[in-house]
C-alpha cells in the first residue's frame, strides 16, 4: 500500500528525502501565496488559478504527512504503533497523495481543453462550459480522494497494527493483504487508470494540436518568438507526461512491493515520488509568465539574504 510503503531508514536516505521534500514544499508554497495574494487583490480566481491554487496546497500537504511518517519511522518507530497516530497519518497522507493525482490530471485536462484546436462539436461545447465544469471536476477530485483516504484509514488497523518491528526498520515490514484490503485496492487501482487515461489523451491531443500549429507557422513564416513559445509548451507538456507516467509506475511499484530486496531501486522510487511535486510544479511557474517574472524577481533576494547570514558568520568567526 502506498500509504504506507515502505522508507529508506539510513540517515543519508532520510536527509535525500527531507532535502527533496523541503525544496518541493516552498516551491509549492511560492504558487500559492502568488495565488493567494491575487485573490486579495483581485477578489476573484480563473479556473487555472483555481485549480493550481489547489494543487500547491495537496502537495505542500502531501509532502508534509510523507515527510512526518517517514520521520516517524526512522526516529521514533513505536510512535507509529500507537493506532490512531498510524491511522491519521496514513489516512491524511493517502488523501493528499491522491488529490495532487487527481487534480494534476484536471489541470492537464484543463490546459487541453482550453488550448488545443481540434474541430469537434463535443470538443467546442467544452470549451465554451469548461470554466463552469471546473469547480465540479475539483470537487469530485476531492470527494474521491477522500473515500480513498477514508478507507485507508479503515484498513489501516488490521493490515498494519501487528507489523511494526522493535528494531523500527521499515524495510522489514511484511505487508499482510486480507479482504478487508479489496475495496481499497480496487478504488485506488480504479483511481490510478481513470486518471492515467485522462492524463494520456490529454497529453497526446495537446502536443498533437501544438505541433500542428507550429507546423503552420513555419509554413507561413511566423516570428520566431511564437514558434519558441509552442516550443516550450510542447517541451512541458511532454515532460509531464513523462513524469506523470514515472510517478503512478512508482506508486503502483510501492504498492504492490513486499519483499526485501532491492533497496537501492526502491530508495530511487521513493527519491523520485519525493521529488515529483518540486519538479513538476517548478515546471508550472517556468510555463506561466506571471509565475516566472515573481519568481525570477524573488531569487536574487533570497541569494543576497543567504550571503549576508553566510559573511556574517564568517566574520563573527575568530
Amino acid at each position: 500500500m502506498a500509504s504506507t510503503a515502505l522508507l529508506p531508514s539510513s540517515q543519508h536516505g532520510s536527509l535525500s528525502l527531507s532535502t527533496a521534500t523541503f525544496a518541493g514544499m516552498w516551491i509549492n508554497a511560492f504558487i500559492v501565496c502568488v495565488l493567494c495574494i491575487a485573490w486579495v487583490k483581485r477578489k476573484t480566481l480563473n479556473s487555472s488559478e483555481k485549480i493550481l491554487l489547489l494543487l500547491g496546497c495537496s502537495r505542500i500537504c502531501s509532502l508534509f504527512f510523507s515527510w512526518v511518517y517517514s520521520c516517524l519511522s526512522i526516529i521514533y518507530p513505536n510512535y507509529l504503533c500507537v493506532l490512531p497516530t498510524e491511522r491519521l497519518l496514513v489516512s491524511f497522507r493517502t488523501f493528499f497523495n491522491y488529490s495532487d493525482f487527481w487534480v494534476s490530471a484536471s489541470l492537464c485536462g484543463f490546459y487541453c481543453i482550453k488550448i488545443a484546436n481540434i474541430r469537434n462539436s463535443c470538443f467546442s461545447y467544452l470549451k465554451v462550459k469548461i470554466d463552469r465544469i471546473v469547480p465540479w471536476l475539483l470537487l469530485g477530485s476531492e470527494i474521491f480522494s477522500l473515500v480513498i483516504g477514508i478507507l485507508a484509514y479503515d484498513i489501516t488497523s488490521k493490515s498494519y497494527c501487528n507489523n511494526c518491528t522493535r528494531q523500527g526498520n521499515l524495510w522489514k515490514e511484511n505487508v499482510k493483504t486480507d479482504e478487508y484490503s479489496f475495496p481499497y485496492y480496487f478504488i485506488t487501482g480504479l483511481g490510478f487508470v481513470t486518471s492515467f487515461t485522462a492524463v494520456i489523451p490529454s497529453a497526446l491531443l495537446l502536443l498533437f494540436s501544438l505541433w500542428r500549429h507550429k507546423c503552420n507557422m513555419q509554413t507561413n513564416s511566423m516570428n520566431n518568438l511564437s514558434m519558441d513559445a509552442h516550443i516550450k509548451a510542447m517541451k512541458s507538456i511532454l515532460s509531464f507526461l513523462v513524469m506523470y507516467s514515472i510517478n503512478i509506475i512508482s506508486f503502483i511499484v510501492t504498492m504492490m512491493y513486499s519483499s526485501k530486496k532491492d533497496k537501492a531501486i526502491m530508495f530511487l522510487i521513493y527519491v523520485f515520488l519525493y521529488a515529483f511535486p518540486g519538479v513538476h510544479s517548478l515546471i508550472l511557474i517556468f510555463s506561466n509568465p506571471k509565475l516566472v517574472k515573481i519568481f525570477l524577481r524573488i531569487l536574487p533576494c533570497v541569494r543576497c539574504k543567504v550571503c549576508m547570514k553566510n559573511s556574517n558568520h564568517t566574520a563573527e568567526l575568530p
